[in-house]
């Protein structure tokens, strides 16, 4: 267990511990970038002397997964201040918002990345991390003499960058952006608390151990990357090998192979590349895929497990929640279909969508949570943090599912996801799944990304379904089919829209509101 209430402290006590061990390999360049721990913090430390010189209170950084990524929220915990990782693939407008909301006048990111995403509003105040790190390699006797007080006098160290009057259980220790999927994103405010808590759960599983390496390609701007792929190796002593890309599949398996990585991180979306590009050797070393954001399918599970001999490890969490609830473990701590049982000191609340009775944990319904992880409110939105609230606390996820009488979670679907026909709530997940299973789809390991169902106002019924596709598909046909497998004639989608691909948000997941605003345009 973590003894401090501070993350930024933790981190300085991490990574001081076994100073000369590799920390990072880093494959976003033809050669590997490794660094020592020693290294790392000592350029964390130096760069967050410039950080400091900011009056501002929350620093950006865009930065691809890698050295500069780790270095950047480094350098801003140790100065005091908040590090805000933004997701450059949204719209302008909407990082005009996130960036207007957080009031984030300087962002940490490299000369090339500023280039690449040029339509960007980059703030006045830029940070080059790559121009500041070649200036701080070149001043030799301050990297010594810096190394020597970590080494010798870490109290002193701590003194001298002033991490040691950084105040403890801060309300405010990170800023995330949930991925907007369904509105404009919301800014999540998390804790020191909700950090230490989050990776002292993961490392209460026992599966994640040190000295393990992992991969680590996720975005920063997705909790499931920033605490799990990136805080929890710093704090508990695993080793790193970085590509700049979850989509990068090229870079990620040059990654796996040469830093025999063990753990991979990914989506369901993220990971099924691998198995476009990969041979049967490259995953030899893996023993654990740990996914997460979205469901698996069960082929997809099998290929992993059965091909390649890698225990595939399935959790659910939310940007809110830092982001862990539930995991599955290896061997008997497995469900077919479920995302395993709750994390340390996790509480658990289903309730009717309907009335917001509280039901049996083996009723279908919301599920409602209670922990040490789990966020006190959203930046500047009393009212959406109140609507997520309980008035006796507890987190409202908008997701439906149950528990079994073993513990074990199952996820049923987001409340955002149903559409009520008729009086009846249907899933826009369930009826994608009979799709994919009359097309042939569902051993595919694509999963759903071929079509989307969303729901429109229907004056008749309340609503009714639309299905987006990027194949051809006969409506009466499908119909048809559906019928046949026993789907009632209301649930059956009355339009079939053909698009050129499925609107996707960079975590990989549904841009939800992309594709409802199809759908009006339709």
């Amino acid at each position: 267990m973590l003894k401090h209430t501070n993350l930024p402290k933790a981190l300085f006590d991490a990574l001081r511990r076994n100073l000369f061990a590799t920390l990072i390999e880093d494959y976003s360049s033809t050669e590997p970038l490794k660094m020592k721990k020693f290294t790392v913090l000592v350029f964390a430390l130096l760069l967050s002397q410039k950080v400091r010189n900011f009056k501002d209170f929350r620093i950006g950084v865009a930065l691809p997964p890698g050295v500069g990524a780790i270095l950047g929220n480094l350098a801003i915990l140790f100065a005091g201040k908040v590090p805000v990782n933004l997701n450059l693939t949204v719209s302008r407008q909407s990082m005009d918002v996130s960036l207007r909301e957080a009031d984030v006048n300087v962002i940490i990111s490299t000369e090339k990345v500023k280039q690449k995403f040029s339509d960007i509003p980059w703030t006045e105040n830029f940070i080059d991390i790559s121009e500041m790190l070649e200036i701080e390699r070149s001043r030799k006797f301050l990297l010594l003499s810096t190394t020597l007080k970590i080494l010798c006098s870490p109290q002193s160290a701590m003194r001298k960058f002033r991490v040691d009057q950084i105040e403890d259980n801060r309300k405010e220790a990170i800023l995330l952006f949930t991925s907007g999927s369904a509105s404009q994103p919301k800014g999540v405010v998390l804790s020191d608390q909700n950090i230490l808590s989050s990776c002292e759960q993961i490392n209460s599983l026992g599966v994640l151990r040190k000295n393990m390496i992992i991969l680590c390609n996720l975005p920063l701007f997705h909790s499931f990357g920033l605490t799990v792929g990136t805080f929890f190796p710093l704090l508990y002593e695993m080793r790193i090998v970085s590509a700049p890309s979850a989509l990068d599949y090229r870079t990620g398996l040059r990654a796996i192979k040469q830093g025999k990585a063990q753990v991979i991180l990914g989506t369901p979306t993220f990971l099924k590349g691998y198995l476009r590009k990969t041979g049967r050797d490259d995953f030899k070393s893996v023993s654990y895929v740990v996914a997460g954001a979205e469901k698996s399918p069960e082929e997809f599970i099998r290929i992993w497990e059965d091909q390649y001999d890698c225990e595939y490890l399935e959790g659910y969490g939310l940007t809110e929640t830092s982001p862990g609830l539930s995991f599955s473990l290896p061997g008997s701590g497995k469900r077919a279909g479920s995302v395993g049982k709750l994390m340390k000191d996790i509480q658990i609340r289903i309730i009717d969508p309907e009335n917001g009775a509280i039901l049996k944990d083996y009723e279908s319904g919301i599920l409602c949570f209670r922990g040490p992880n789990v966020f006190q409110g959203y930046l500047n939105n009393p009212e959406k943090t109140r609507e997520v609230f309980s008035e006796d606390g507890w987190f409202i996820t908008g997701d439906l599912g149950r528990m079994d009488e073993d513990g074990f979670l199952f996820i049923e679907g987001r409340l955002s996801r149903f559409s009520k026909i008729g009086g009846e709530m249907v899933s826009h997940q369930s009826m994608e799944d009979m799709v994919s299973l009359i097309l042939g789809l569902n051993d595919k390991t694509t999963g759903n990304l071929s079509f989307a169902i969303t729901g429109i106002k229907d004056d008749a019924k309340g609503e009714s379904l639309v299905l987006f596709a990027t194949i051809d598909i006969d409506l009466n046909w499908l119909a048809k089919e559906l019928r046949a497998q026993g789907i009632p004639n209301l649930w059956i989608p009355k339009k079939i829209m053909k698009v050129d691909e499925i609107p996707l948000l960079g975590t990989g997941k549904l841009d939800l509101k992309k594709i409802a605003d199809l759908a009006v345009e339709f």
